[in-house]
């Protein structure tokens, strides 16, 4: 009688090389387990389901006997089979650890299917320049090579995938899963499954969810150390002793997670304490550190581990949602050291993503160091600091507000403030270009109406200079747009007269 395990593991391999003979009988719980998992799209449920049918068929090849016995009563499927196996005297064909030791404490007959450890048949796809392999029913099996930032995507066959095929490549990396150290089923929902597989992550989607069959399959081609990043000698001083609230940002494979990595061991060479938080857990790392599920616990039960155990640093992998930055936010105000990772086109992107989340005056105590990784190196770092002043744009005194700076690290020079005018917080740019966008943005407002105006900076100010003859089109729907800009840019605008030489009226 073979349990579930034993079913994913391929028992019909074993009959068909004669390693396993007798009659085959096939628990009714276990078969309605296996209905109701395929029917929600639970991968494992189909495939063993599959090889129930696979042993069918093997029945009335090799002449022995398939039946489907027992009642289903509600009780755990497992102690079903054993109370069954122990009542009638048949033997529990399992490839479960657990389920061989109870079968033994409970003196049930065990045949044992696991142990041996099968070469992967995805291996084929892999060289050492291969990033991922990504196939899909009824196209041509494809790879990423070459490294973050610089790759080409190669057809790796003439040969069209079926569903059939990809069905057994899902077959087999579910069987590999016990086998293989360090593998895992991170994720297992309705049409889509995430396994870590040693050192391969997994990606499986099927319908509903998917058009059809697809399997992606990511390897790291490259472990760097921070040292090979080749960074600032300021920075380095400062990621060893000031930084403690980390972010790094860039766009989808471009190599943050390859740098929070290298980080991370950067931290843990320094004899720091590390851990991290993963979704799923896919940075390869060294024993010392440990890994935590997101999707094995609930956001209040990391919250609490990481309080109670003290990390010197916390590596949150792949920031998304509401509840992935509130927790960011709380382990740091709680002084724990945090290294976040998001994905974002611009580092003042990643800025954004916080600035609705948290009061204006708590962002530089949660966020002080911001790294920007394109193409697989460090291509801008932002430091953010708190000051009273008045906003760049602005020039009454009065105006003076609590404005968080944002500096380039490496030149010291302020390129966006982070400020509060009316009720709205606002990132505002600072510098030639922002005043060059704003010239033109004034400019497109009032050129319609007064074709010979002209915008300029002066002293702080915008004045848009308007000719005498064109005086009478100014008119409120022009100064109503003024007012607009003046409010949305946080700047000041001034109207200024010119006679027809151009002289200031």
């Amino acid at each position: 009688m073979p349990d579930k395990s034993a079913l994913l593991h391929g028992v019909s391999r074993y009959i068909e090389k004669n390693l396993i003979y007798g009659n085959v009988l096939i628990h009714r719980a276990l078969l309605e387990e296996l209905e109701r998992e395929t029917r929600e799209g639970i991968v494992s449920g189909e495939l063993s389901l599959d090889e129930v049918n696979r042993l069918k068929e093997l029945s009335e090849k090799y002449l022995f006997s398939f039946e489907i016995v027992g009642d289903s009563r509600g009780k755990d499927v497992n102690e079903q089979l054993r109370e069954y196996c122990q009542n009638r005297g048949c033997a529990v064909v399992t490839a479960d650890e657990l389920q061989k030791k109870v079968c033994e404490f409970l003196g049930i007959e065990t045949v044992y299917l696991g142990g041996e450890v099968q070469e992967l048949s995805i291996e084929k796809f892999f060289d050492e320049q291969t990033m991922s392999v990504h196939l899909k029913e009824d196209t041509l099996p494809k790879a990423k090579k070459g490294v973050p930032g610089n790759w080409k995507f190669v057809t790796l066959s003439s040969e069209v995938t079926d569903a059939s095929y990809l069905k057994r490549l899902v077959y087999e990396i579910m069987n590999a899963i016990k086998n293989v150290k360090g593998s895992f089923i991170e994720i297992e929902r309705r049409g889509s499954t995430i396994v870590q597989l040693g050192n391969y992550r997994i990606v499986i989607t099927r319908p509903p969810l998917s058009d059809g069959w697809e399997i992606t399959i990511t390897r790291p081609v490259t472990r760097k150390k921070l040292e090979d990043y080749d960074l600032d000698p300021k920075l380095l001083q400062r990621l060893k002793e000031r930084a403690e609230g980390i972010l790094i940002a860039g766009s989808p494979g471009m190599g943050k997670t390859t740098f929070a990595q290298a980080l991370s061991e950067y931290y843990m060479r320094l004899g720091k304490v590390v851990k991290t938080i993963e979704s799923p857990r896919d940075m390869h790392l060294p024993p010392e550190i440990t890994q935590y599920s997101k999707n094995y616990a609930e956001i209040g039960e990391l919250h609490d581990i990481l309080l109670l155990s003290r990390p010197d640093y916390t590596v949150y992998d792949e920031m998304r949602n509401d509840e992935d930055f509130k927790l960011y936010i709380d382990l740091r105000l709680a002084g724990i050291g945090m290294i976040g990772v998001v994905h974002a086109t611009t580092p003042i992107d990643a800025i954004h993503r916080f600035l609705n989340r948290v009061d204006l005056g708590t962002i530089p105590n949660i966020l002080d160091t911001v790294i920007f990784i394109n193409n697989g190196t460090v291509t801008k770092v932002y430091s953010l600091e708190m000051s009273v002043k008045v906003p760049s744009g602005m020039k009454e005194a009065d105006l003076a507000r609590p404005v968080v700076e944002i500096k380039d690290f490496l030149t010291d020079s302020v390129e966006y403030e982070i400020y509060v005018f009316g009720e709205q917080a606002m990132i505002v740019p600072v510098g030639k270009i922002s005043r060059e966008s704003a010239e033109s943005r004034i400019e497109r407002a009032v050129k319609e109406a007064l074709p010979g105006a002209t915008v300029k900076y002066e002293n702080g100010e915008y004045v848009v200079s308007i000719p005498k003859s064109q005086i009478s089109k100014f008119n409120r729907k022009v100064n109503s747009k003024l007012k607009k800009l003046e409010k949305r840019m946080g700047a000041r605008i001034r109207i200024r007269l010119e006679d027809e030489n151009g002289s200031e009226e």
